[in-house]
């Protein structure tokens, strides 16, 4: 996108948006059409040939769309963006895109269930095989890279155990292989970390949580160069589908104007609930990145602003009094998805994680005891209050 003249706080409220150009109306315009008609039959010949700049069916693009495709590309510093009709509609198609039959893709430790679903049907169907490495060392990755591997896709933070990875150092040896590296950024948003400047090749966003910040779209994101989201754009999104409505993306460009305030909020409850929860004889062991005692903690300041807004703790006890907790709460709801006004709360092992085998999830740290935290915009004491008459009634 070339570089920006002004602060990332000032780019998610004005990038790609000249309001003069549309009657001044400071909210962007939803151009909600499913076609475009073409002045001339020449025109359309010359837009199908890639010829012609301009939209011809809003699957194939949209101004709407395009807006929010290059607000999220100038907040991450890539090239181009990509916008999808859902999380995993992105995830499937970067990963269709880098894969091919017998090729092999090597993931961090632990990933979100349904993208680990997604990998068991490219390899029971398609053959594209898979494996998982902690990615803790250097010697970790060499040695679980083989000469099919095409893509490595991390999670960092991973989803739920909070556990980071470092980019760096993955990136260092992908580039060694002239392997593409994968980072599903949604836990952070591009606030508080991006990783196309560590040199990663392309970013994974589910705009469900963070970017959209509001419980009330599905969506996806995907950044990186522009030769490279361009094949993207024109193979596995055009062909397989999986677009996003204008509506959505007016949505989403309305909650990225408030990412930066609203990720300071989620980090600033989230710093005050972790130290609660480590005084409160219930809790076995709490994960944060922003915690001083996480073992990780040193590659949270190398590449994240700040910790976030997600908690993953084990209480003492087992799955019977990991539901006891949740259905205590009053405050905090239970729910599946992140990022949102309102604290969440959700149980892996039965729920985002349910369709990982038993063996699977205990690899990736994922116990009956294991609770996932998306701490909210709420009032910090008003948090700890409702956790903390739950807590009391389980010890």
């Amino acid at each position: 996108m070339g570089k920006k003249n002004t602060r990332f706080e000032t780019e998610v409220v004005h990038h790609g948006y000249d309001s003069s150009i549309y009657h001044g109306s400071l909210a962007p315009p939803i151009f909600q059409t499913s076609t475009f008609s073409f002045q001339t039959a020449e025109q359309g010949e010359n837009r199908f040939a890639g010829e012609e700049e301009g939209y011809i069916y809003s699957r194939l693009g949209n101004p709407t769309v395009k807006m929010l495709e290059d607000r999220i590309a100038a907040l991450e510093n890539g090239e181009a963006g990509l916008a999808f009709g859902s999380g995993m509609a992105a995830v499937s198609a970067v990963l269709i895109a880098l894969t091919k039959s017998n090729g092999h893709i090597l993931c961090s430790q632990g990933i979100y269930g349904c993208t680990f679903g997604l990998l068991q049907l490219l390899k029971n169907k398609y053959e594209v095989d898979h494996s998982f490495c902690s990615m803790q060392t250097e010697a970790d990755i060499r040695d679980a890279i083989r000469p099919e591997t095409t893509c490595i896709y991390i999670e960092t933070p991973i989803n739920p155990t909070m556990a980071l990875i470092d980019i760096e150092m993955v990136v260092s040896i992908a580039k060694e292989h002239g392997i593409k590296v994968v980072v599903d950024n949604t836990f952070c948003s591009p606030y508080l970390q991006q990783p196309l400047d560590i040199g990663c090749d392309i970013i994974i966003h589910s705009a469900t949580k963070y970017i959209g910040g509001h419980g009330d779209v599905i969506a996806g994101l995907i950044v990186g160069k522009k030769e490279m989201i361009q094949e993207i754009s024109m193979t596995t999104l055009k062909d397989i589908g999986g677009v996003m409505s204008p509506f959505d993306a007016w949505l989403l460009i309305r909650g990225l104007k408030t990412l930066h305030v609203r990720m300071d909020r989620h980090c600033d409850n989230a710093e005050y609930v972790i130290e609660q929860l480590k005084g409160h004889e219930a809790i076995e062991s709490v994960y944060y990145p922003g915690d001083q005692n996480n073992p990780s903690y040193s590659i949270m300041k190398k590449q994240m602003k700040r910790g976030g807004g997600l908690i993953s703790f084990t209480i003492k006890g087992g799955k019977k009094e990991a539901q006891k907790l949740l259905n205590e709460l009053s405050l905090i709801k239970i729910a599946v998805s992140l990022g949102d006004a309102e604290t969440l709360i959700q149980h892996p092992a039965t729920m985002t994680h349910a369709v990982v085998p038993k063996e699977n999830r205990e690899q990736m740290g994922i116990t009956d005891s294991l609770i996932r935290l998306s701490v909210g915009l709420e009032a910090k004491e008003d948090i700890w209050n409702d956790l903390k008459q739950a807590l009391d009634k389980i010890v």
